[in-house]
């Protein structure tokens, strides 16, 4: 039988156990849904958990890599191979760009303008293209990486990015070959991840906008623009305020 106090007491033993709040809340939210639909079709006199409230979400802070965890990061990648010349390419457009992994990954060969430094992504989070623009420094690694990649057995197929030994280069490839950068670099709880956090924040703290920071890293809504750069928040202001200098009357 579906009652609230049995529900109440599983969803408080997700969490006792260890488990996310959101993956508690989706649990209580699945079993609301076959709770309405057993009700509906007569398997339940009626549903019991209506009303029934799934666990609030915490607000979890990411504090973005800071200027010297991102020199140990490129530092880790130094060398002559293909392998090194990529991860620089892999960290430097994603710290930029505040690209996702998955359209990093799925990226093709005409994707990239070097001479008009820009990307395309054509199918972003929710099915929307951009187009991305990088600087010299970004540029510049991406020709480095190319140039390596010639050597590649794969190097006529679309795929812009390449893997180790001759392979494919997959979504597990990239979390795989940054993590093991980051080990290098002493960087604790590294994902990939942690790149789009550090690029949006590096982004709002040079001054740029937050429409420009939305557009360029695909996202729609303004709180997920908060979402990622909130753990830096008062910092920020801080360095405006002293920009500001409002002081001085």
């Amino acid at each position: 039988m579906l009652e609230r106090p049995t529900v109440d007491a599983f969803v408080a033993g997700l969490l006792e156990d260890g488990a996310e709040a959101a993956t508690a809340r989706s649990r209580h939210l699945a079993l609301r849904r076959y709770s309405r639909w057993l009700a509906e079709e007569g398997e339940l006199q009626s549903d019991q958990l209506i009303g029934s409230r799934p666990p609030r979400l915490d607000q979890k802070l990411v504090h973005p890599l800071n200027q010297d965890q991102l020199k140990a990061l490129l530092a880790s990648c130094k060398g002559p191979d293909l392998r090194d010349r990529r991860d620089d390419a892999l960290i430097r457009l994603m710290v930029e760009t505040g690209l996702r992994a998955g359209e990093v990954v799925a990226m093709t060969m005409p994707d990239i303008d070097l001479a008009g430094g820009s990307a395309v992504i054509h199918r972003g989070k929710g099915g929307k293209g951009r187009v991305v623009p990088f600087g010299p420094h970004t540029g510049r690694a991406l020709d480095r990486y190319l140039r390596a990649r010639r050597t590649h057995r794969l190097a006529g197929t679309a795929a812009f990015w390449l893997g180790d030994r001759g392979k494919a280069f997959s979504y597990f490839g990239l979390h795989a070959a940054l993590r093991s950068r980051a080990l290098q670099a002493g960087i604790p709880g590294f994902h990939p991840h942690l790149l789009r956090h550090t690029a949006a924040h590096r982004w709002l703290a040079a001054g740029g906008s937050e429409g420009g920071l939305m557009a360029v890293a695909g996202w729609t809504r303004p709180d997920m623009l908060l979402r990622y750069t909130r753990a830096q928040a008062s910092h920020r202001a801080a360095e405006e305020a002293r920009r500001l200098n409002l002081g001085d009357l």
